[in-house]
């Protein structure tokens, strides 16, 4: 019976395919570039086919390289979380942690549930970054972020936390009564809006869903003679009676109680899936992340 294969040798080739570099890939795993690269070659006597194609220059994938990269990177994350996990039995954790996140998400999500989670965890120092626009998490040295997992980049692993989530469109009353309260989107196009610009420049389209089983959604694209940046800020501004304005309705719902707004197209406005905490895919999740993504679960 053949030898098994040691884990060594397929750790060794990962770095060597995600660095395309024996050096680097080296540093990465704090070994020389000698036993790396003896790592590999001992790898590929093993299979009995060559996984990298070497130069003096460069390093590239082979075929069965690739094949057998891809077929193995969920099972070494698979393994370094349980080894992570079970790193945790009887040990306090610990660590500095850096997220980046929309305003939106701290509002809703993340400001009810950080003190909670410091007090169970005291020895974490959480940074938490706002910040609307999408940013690159690894380039900007942040562990984790937090976005709707549409917006999401295809290598990241995306965690759902928190409910669904829904927006209203909501007015305050005297305007409400003064112009009247729209019975479908369309009807938007005739009031005063609060348009919303997201960092790239661009105008947010509000989206809906016509009520009715199989419909298909669509976006509208309002006016109005207020556009802001922020939902706080759009929300401040449809209870002073600017416009219409569509927000999260968990946002609205105190104001909504109270009187001091109204809101139209209800049965418009489904719920929508909601925030995902990410991470890069490659990329072993700490301990304190770890945590923070079962706190945020519940």
């Amino acid at each position: 019976m053949p030898a098994p294969l040691d884990l060594q040798h397929l750790r060794a080739f990962m770095a060597v395919a995600e660095w395309r570099s024996f050096r680097r890939a080296a540093r990465a795993l704090s070994l020389s570039p000698s036993s790396v690269s003896q790592a590999v070659r001992t790898l590929e006597e093993r299979l009995g086919v060559p996984l990298l194609q070497r130069s003096t220059r460069s390093v590239a994938m082979t075929q069965a390289g690739t094949q057998l990269r891809a077929q193995l990177t969920p099972v070494m994350q698979g393994l370094d979380g349980a080894l992570a996990e079970a790193a945790q039995w009887g040990q306090e954790v610990r660590g500095h942690l850096r997220l980046n996140v929309p305003r939106s998400a701290a509002d809703l999500l993340l400001g009810p549930l950080l003190g909670g989670f410091l007090k169970a965890h005291p020895g974490v120092a959480l940074e938490v970054r706002t910040q609307d626009g999408l940013v690159d998490i690894v380039r900007e040295g942040f562990d984790a972020g937090i976005r709707f997992p549409e917006a999401l980049p295809q290598d990241m692993v995306a965690v759902p936390i928190g409910p669904q989530q829904r927006f209203a469109v909501v007015a305050a009353p005297a305007l409400a009564t003064a112009l009247g309260v729209p019975e479908t989107p369309h009807d938007l196009l005739q009031r005063p809006c609060v348009r919303q610009r997201f960092p790239s420049g661009a105008l947010y389209r509000w989206q809906f869903v016509p009520p009715g089983e199989g419909a298909q959604a669509f976006d509208l694209a309002v006016e109005g003679p207020l556009t802001v940046d922020d939902q706080r800020l759009a929300l401040r501004a449809a209870l002073g009676g600017a416009g219409w304005a569509y927000v999260y309705e968990a946002m609205a719902q105190p104001h909504l109680r109270a009187g001091h707004l109204v809101q139209a197209l209800a049965d418009w406005c489904p719920a929508e899936p909601g925030f995902a905490l990410y991470y890069p895919g490659r990329k072993q999740v700490s301990p304190a992340l770890r945590a923070l993504i079962g706190w945020l679960r519940g």
